[in-house]
């Protein structure tokens, strides 16, 4: 089967921030991303986990892009410049994908 070679985005940031992220994913035209909660883990700062949490002030959701190469580098700038005064990080990595036309 053919595979095509896109770039995945990870974005792990606290969750009030996620409207402003995934607004600006929207306008810089990416396709598609998911949202998903993080539990728990470790960082720089030690051990953190959503466990006793009572607002959405400090928990955590990684949201993931899958786009096309071309347009990895007009996403992560603005992309940066949001998440850089906040708590998370940014990764890209290449993956491979069946269904081109979805990205």
């Amino acid at each position: 089967m053919k595979r095509y070679q896109k770039k995945r985005i990870e974005i792990i940031i606290e969750a009030p921030m996620q409207a402003r992220v995934t607004g600006l994913l929207d306008r810089m035209d990416a396709t598609g991303y998911t949202v998903v909660p993080a539990i728990a883990g470790k960082g720089r700062e030690g051990i953190w986990t959503r466990e006793g949490q009572v607002s959405d002030a400090s928990r955590m959701i990684m949201i993931l892009c899958i786009t096309d190469g071309a347009h990895v580098d007009e996403i992560l700038d603005p992309l940066f410049e949001l998440v850089s005064r906040h708590i998370g990080i940014v990764t890209v990595s290449d993956v491979e994908v069946f269904r081109t036309d979805h990205f």
